[in-house]
């Protein structure tokens, strides 16, 4: 195959993969909709629109030249190469902004979402996907071997999340006299209709991760990531299946759906270098630990409506782990070097800017706003009107 159809054939296949990543977007945007209470579906609808607006944006102006330096791609179209970037950086706020859902202003996330696509996550990606400021010296973490993002991404909303949490606090009655009140989900059909969107994203999330699609190798290689991200999800999706049957003898579907996702994060670091039966014990066990996870956050009070530290936190560790237990070219250390120091510098940083703007513009909403609802307040549109009583 000549250079330039070379060319032309990564060009495509990128901006496809592109395509596929940008679904994740509503897909997201329809999980926490469906999770959260009519009464704040238009807040989260909006901040996940801000969140692809605001990311975008700020990758686009500062982002990208820390995470990688110049525009430049001699194997495709430094615009799609680009794009593709661009694609990943709002997911790790989106995995922020659903943790801290029903109870946060949108000003103060925007405040964050600015900071966190500008700075935050490009400093993460210039430690082991870009230009790696900090080469030859002890915190280099270059060799960690992290696909797509099991902890590049995932764990470093996460982590993100973590801090907020800590900072916003849980949702009014969440915890009340010892005992955690359940609160139920909306509107299932949404979870189930996002949680697919995401599954389908995750394709192009890791398959166009493999960067290339111009010789007979590289469509092999594809086409075993994609297949080995859909196993993984498969696996935790059933093993979620099973466990919810027999501890509760109920078929939980919010569990089920975030087993999946959870296997889906799990296999993000290492889709491409495990074999093709490997997924199924990664996923499993992703899934298993997603089910595990949700009720122990939930003990320690850590109030996450989404589920987003145990899906992806967890998961984020334990795939990034993965791939050297599935495969013995990889460093365990430097797998969990990798992990310490994004961990550190995440959480810290993080921390460090929310405490900040919280101080400035506080996250939290008045009480009465979050016994009423974000979407009056925040939005001044409801997502399901004739819902609302009438005195």
């Amino acid at each position: 195959m000549t250079p330039e159809i070379s060319f032309l054939f990564n060009t495509f296949f990128t901006l496809f993969a592109f395509v596929l990543i940008i679904m994740m977007v509503p897909g997201f945007a329809m999980l926490e909709a469906g999770l959260v209470r009519t009464k704040n579906v238009t807040a989260v609808l909006t901040t996940n629109t801000m969140i692809y607006l605001v990311a975008s944006m700020m990758f686009l102006l500062i982002g990208y030249n820390i995470a990688f330096g110049a525009f430049g791609s001699d194997t495709m179209s430094a615009w799609a190469a680009f794009l593709f970037q661009m694609a990943f950086v709002g997911k790790t706020i989106n995995i922020m902004s659903g943790g801290v859902s029903e109870r946060t202003r949108l000003i103060p996330l925007t405040f964050f979402a600015i900071v966190m696509a500008g700075i935050i996550y490009p400093v993460v990606v210039n430690l082991t996907w870009g230009n790696n400021f900090l080469k030859d010296t002890f915190l280099d973490i270059s060799a960690m071997h992290d696909l797509a993002g099991s902890t590049i991404i995932h764990s470093t909303g996460a982590w993100a999340l973590l801090a907020a949490i800590l900072i916003i606090g849980p949702r009014k009655g969440r915890y009340k006299n010892g005992k955690i009140k359940i609160i139920p989900a909306s509107n299932i059909p949404l979870v189930t209709l996002g949680a697919f969107m995401l599954w389908i994203g995750w394709f192009g999330f890791n398959g166009g991760s493999v960067l290339s699609y111009a010789s007979i190798d590289d469509a092999n290689a594809v086409a075993k990531t994609i297949m080995n991200t859909n196993t993984a999800g498969l696996a935790g999706g059933l093993v979620v299946f099973i466990l919810s049957y027999i501890t509760y003898k109920k078929f939980d579907i919010t569990m089920i759906l975030n087993g999946a996702l959870g296997g889906l994060v799990a296999i993000t670091a290492g889709a491409d270098v495990v074999g093709i039966y490997a997924p199924i014990a990664i996923g499993a066990i992703g899934g298993a630990l997603v089910f595990y996870a949700v009720p122990f956050f939930d003990k320690m009070k850590i109030d996450d409506p989404v589920g987003a530290l145990s899906v992806h936190l967890v998961n984020g560790i334990w795939g990034t782990i993965a791939v050297a237990l599935f495969n013995s070219e990889y460093s365990l250390l430097a797998q969990l070097k990798g992990i310490f120091v994004v961990a550190v510098f995440a959480f810290v940083s993080s921390y460090i800017v929310l405490f900040i703007i919280n101080k400035i513009s506080p996250f939290r909403v008045d009480e009465e706003v979050e016994i009423e609802g974000l979407d009056s307040e925040e939005c001044g549109i409801e997502a399901y009107p004739e819902f609302k009583k009438s005195f």
